[in-house]
């Protein structure tokens, strides 16, 4: 999948979403302070140094399948949106695979001194969707949480993806990438029919 220019989507009574490409030098720090909060234990990197974060996201800008984002509201990181292409990833292995599909990660930043912020959730995630379904013009959307992250189902649900299987990701051992093995729950959203093919 060629490398997809800033996107931006203004949501009413939330603000203006700028998702870019993630630099993984740059945005280091900003990643490493999210996934080093025990809050996100299921993200798989908690234990990682700021430089191995880095390496991490050095090692997948190098990939033509797998993709990382960093969302922007304002001009303020607020959350990680990682794409990738399914029949490149070991969840192939666990569902029949279409032409169209997409495979999606999220990782919202904490809140703020501010507290909890109603909508905020699906605010940014209504801003993923389009971007996946209008600008990578992608029919259906896979997303693989783990089983034990009820709260992450619960937020995908009330999106209106639909539910698949539990499944087991097999663990990836090799010299650049270890992915420990993964209970998940697959779920899916297909892109609604009245969305225009080409709205551009």
């Amino acid at each position: 999948m060629p490398e997809q220019p800033p996107f931006e989507h203004t949501v009413t009574g939330f603000g203006t979403v700028r998702l870019r490409p993630l630099d993984p030098e740059r945005d280091a720090d900003t990643v490493h302070s999210w996934v080093a909060e025990e809050r996100a234990v299921f993200w798989g990197m908690t234990g990682l140094t700021r430089a191995q974060v880095a390496d991490v996201y050095t090692h997948m800008a190098g990939l033509g399948t797998h993709h990382a984002h960093l969302a922007e509201r304002d001009g303020v990181p607020v959350a990680l949106l990682q794409t990738y292409e399914p029949e490149a990833d070991r969840v192939s292995e666990c569902y029949d695979a279409r032409p169209g599909d997409i495979g999606v990660h999220v990782l919202l930043a904490p809140a703020g001194p501010e507290g909890p912020r109603p909508g905020w959730t699906g605010s940014l995630l209504r801003v993923f969707t389009e971007y996946v379904f209008r600008a990578l013009d992608r029919r259906r959307i896979v997303v693989d949480p783990d089983v034990r992250n009820g709260k992450a189902i619960a937020r995908f649900r009330s999106q209106g993806f639909e539910l698949g299987p539990a499944v087991v990701l097999p663990e990836i051992d090799l010299p650049d990438v270890y992915l420990p093995e993964k209970h998940a729950r697959l779920a899916f959203l297909t892109r609604p029919a009245t969305q225009p093919d080409d709205p551009r």
